[in-house]
């Protein structure tokens, strides 16, 4: 009955965290920026005040212009459910850095793009990881095999940490990497009063928590596997 137990929660954790990783990887919340600027207008030289906003994730990066009250319920409606028909998108891999330069020395560029790339490979492979761990489980149901349930464990831990690995190295992409100061003292040449407020988004939130229930997962079915497997003696 106890085993029964623990297989049934190992899966349904298990399933819980691929449906947040496929949520997580797949939308295009992981970045929420807001630039606010009274830019000179080149025809009359006069100011205008200018607010667009941005969101990307790992394989979309999209912008558009619009204008919002204070009110924070209907910010949530304008970044998700009220957004500008003219919005543009254009895949994230194109332009690396966050928000859309329109400056930058080839040298950085070319930096970004293999970091990128990097994490794309761990990404790649926490996706086929987490598909061979499920795969085991899926053929360990029948037989009870110790070292099916085992190695499924093994390897939901495993995309457990590659998907870790992604978090930790997109922080540090968005941190350190990114060099937003100089991206606001480059658009402050055209725009004097411009500001930009950037946070992580509802996507990249859910990352953590599909990391916890597959990490979890992971163990119970490594406990699953070690008691059949004194049961068997």
């Amino acid at each position: 009955m106890k085993l029964s137990v623990g297989i049934f929660f190992g899966g349904f954790f298990g399933a819980l965290g691929i449906l947040f990783f496929l949520v997580a990887f797949g939308t295009d919340y992981w970045l929420l920026a807001t630039e606010v600027g009274r830019c000179s207008e080149s025809l009359n030289d006069t100011m205008e005040e200018k607010i667009t906003f941005h969101h990307e994730g790992f394989f979309w990066r999209c912008w558009f212009d619009g204008k919002v009250d204070d009110n924070a319920n209907s910010m949530w409606k304008f970044w998700y459910m009220n957004q500008s028909p003219s919005k543009n998108c254009t895949h994230a891999y194109l332009s690396p850095f966050p928000l859309l330069r329109d400056e930058y020395n080839s040298t950085a560029y070319n930096s970004a793009v293999i970091y990128r790339g990097f994490w794309s490979v761990l990404l790649l492979l926490g996706v086929v990881t987490v598909i061979v761990a499920s795969f085991f489980i899926i053929c360990a149901a029948p037989f009870g095999s110790h070292v099916l349930y085992k190695a499924g464990g093994g390897f939901f831990i495993t995309a457990g940490i590659l998907f870790t690995l992604v978090v930790v190295l997109y922080v540090i992409w968005v941190q350190a990497m990114a060099d937003l100061e100089n991206y606001v003292i480059m658009k402050k040449i055209d725009c004097p009063d411009f500001s930009l407020y950037a946070r992580y988004g509802w996507s990249f939130m859910l990352a953590p928590v599909g990391i916890f229930f597959t990490i979890f997962s992971g163990m119970l079915f490594l406990l699953v596997g070690r008691t059949i497997y004194l049961h068997s003696d």
